[in-house]
């Protein structure tokens, strides 16, 4: 799996409405990248595009893979929601992707990465079998059963309560290990916790800020922690 970074830099509107831009984005290699910033500047409309996924809209810029080779099929998306579907077990969920490329549907590997999540007494359930947390643990299976070196988180935790949200915050950090991650959050948090790089992004433009130097993810209630989560909510706080 050969890992890459990401680039970005342009801005992008439908129609009349603009959407982001001008920025710059530049997501290391093998690094979890936080994307943090306000409602509405465009975070998860970025994620799109990288993903491939931004039908009707306009893109004046350069997007894609620091090594120059096209992102298709290098990318995998997790987004907000579990998006399970309820009629299948929790194998079928995780090696949904395989059963729509027409592909064989590797069961064991699926049962394997259950076990990793924490869900090897589950796999034969349903989803409205489980609770939120678990649920998006299957997410988090589904995310890795597609092996791809470029992972892109769009808020997957933000519908949990505390206790879940970091037990999935650990387990993500994990498993994701040596990936390229780029991690849209409102939470600084969460952000504070597993930033390995820090961007804000706000109408303004985008701007780095630097994490503490401890590895991620950071324990929620370490000093350096929480003073770089309050750096992070003065600056959101700050006008526009």
């Amino acid at each position: 799996m050969s890992i890459t970074g990401l680039h970005l830099s342009g801005s992008a509107h439908i129609g009349a409405a603009r959407l982001f831009g001008p920025v710059t984005l530049d997501a290391p290699a093998g690094a979890w990248t936080c994307l943090l910033g306000p409602s509405g500047v465009g975070k998860s409309s970025i994620l799109r595009l990288l993903a491939g996924l931004g039908e009707g809209v306009v893109f004046d810029g350069r997007l894609g893979a620091d090594d120059g080779q096209p992102l298709t099929g290098r990318v995998a998306l997790m987004a907000q929601g579990d998006l399970l579907l309820p009629w299948l077990d929790l194998v079928g969920n995780v090696t949904l992707g395989a059963r729509l490329r027409g592909a064989p549907a590797d069961k064991m590997r699926a049962a394997e990465l259950l076990r990793r999540v924490g869900l090897a007494a589950h796999t034969s359930k349903r989803p409205d079998a489980l609770s939120g947390g678990q649920r998006q643990r299957v997410a988090l299976a589904r995310t890795l059963m597609e092996d791809r070196p470029v992972v892109l988180l769009d808020e997957p935790f933000s519908a949990l309560d505390a206790r879940a949200r970091a037990q999935m915050q650990d387990l993500a950090a994990a498993l994701l290990a040596g990936r390229t991650v780029l991690h849209v959050t409102h939470d600084t948090l969460e952000a504070a916790r597993l930033g390995e790089q820090v961007l804000l992004m706000t109408e303004q433009g985008m701007r780095s800020i630097a994490p503490p130097a401890a590895p991620a993810p950071r324990p929620h209630d370490a000093c350096e922690t929480l003073v770089f989560q309050g750096h992070l909510q003065r600056l959101l706080m700050m006008p526009a």
